[in-house]
């Protein structure tokens, strides 16, 4: 946390651990995936649907993580969001969601291989919501800290030249 002096705003960040642990996490989950994907049996099409459904899903995951804090933020603004962008948004996700889960219970593989590829596709989508919140917060908070860094850069500016003159 930085705190200005002549200023009263302090900027919270996230810990390098809790940063490696939501990069870790997602990493952990996108090779699960990746694993259960690559050695998926049955015909190669199975195996295209399910990674498209996957990549969609995840696609969809932060394209929703960015219209809950867009819609959040622009509370009480004119800068809100029309109500088809928030049916495009919502339905994308459940979409996504809904036929890749569709997919994944038609497919005539073990239950075993299911369940496995359910757990890591529903870990994919947890931890791309958190990744996706991670990354907006450091954004938020380089963006306060620019802003800051700025303001007081031009104080400095203002008293240095007030003395010469």
């Amino acid at each position: 946390m930085q705190t200005f002096s002549s200023t009263s705003v302090s900027i919270q960040r996230d810990t390098r651990a809790w940063q490696f642990q939501v990069w870790a996490s997602f990493a952990v989950a996108v090779f699960l995936c990746a694993t259960g994907l690559s050695w998926l049996p049955g015909e190669a099409l199975d195996r295209a649907f399910m990674v498209m459904g996957y990549v969609f899903c995840l696609s969809t995951a932060f394209m929703l993580a960015k219209f809950i804090r867009d819609s959040q933020q622009a509370e009480g603004t004119a800068g809100r969001d029309v109500p088809m962008w928030r049916l495009v948004v919502w339905g994308s996700f459940f979409t996504a969601m809904g036929l890749t889960g569709w997919g994944l219970v038609r497919m005539e593989i073990n239950d075993a291989y299911k369940a496995f590829l359910g757990v890591s596709w529903l870990f994919l989508i947890s931890s791309a919501f958190t990744l996706a919140k991670t990354l907006r917060d450091r954004h938020e908070a380089d963006l306060i800290d620019a802003r800051l860094q700025g303001r007081r850069a031009a104080r400095q500016e203002a008293a240095a030249s007030a003395a010469a003159e």
